[in-house]
């Protein structure tokens, strides 16, 4: 069974940082995209980041302004982002998301998923990010 699996959320205080991890399993990790989301309370789900598995090309909304850098351990079928400075304004569900690129160029995949997001077939259950002023 494919699965996400995000983690690494909680409560942190303004000008904290923490590192969400995105564990992957049931497929294999060569030829995806993995991006990552959020979703504050009342809110748009928003993209973050994205990067493929495969040669770890990226691309960024960077919604956190320059504050969150996308990394993936390809060893432990596992991305990261993590989130430096963090804002009571990040707070927010967090997801992290993934689609094959197989069948399709990597950089279309990724505006893709940023644009469709209810198209994007797997999803992980979201981790909550709390930042208190």
């Amino acid at each position: 069974e494919v699965q996400l699996q995000a983690s690494g959320g909680g409560l942190v205080q303004a000008g904290g940082s923490l590192r969400l991890s995105c564990a992957a399993s049931g497929f294999t990790f060569d030829d995806y995209a993995i991006a990552w989301f959020r979703q504050a309370p009342g809110k748009e789900l928003e993209g973050i980041a994205a990067i493929t598995t495969r040669d770890m090309m990226q691309w960024s909304r960077d919604p956190l302004k320059g504050r969150s850098t996308v990394s993936i351990d390809a060893a432990k079928n596992t991305v990261y982002l993590q989130m430096n400075n963090l804002r009571p304004e990040d707070t927010a569900v967090y997801y992290c998301a993934a689609e094959t690129t197989a069948r399709r160029d990597p950089a279309i995949t990724a505006a893709t998923m940023f644009r469709a997001p209810n198209a994007i077939g797997v999803w992980g259950k979201g981790t909550q990010v709390t930042v208190s002023s």
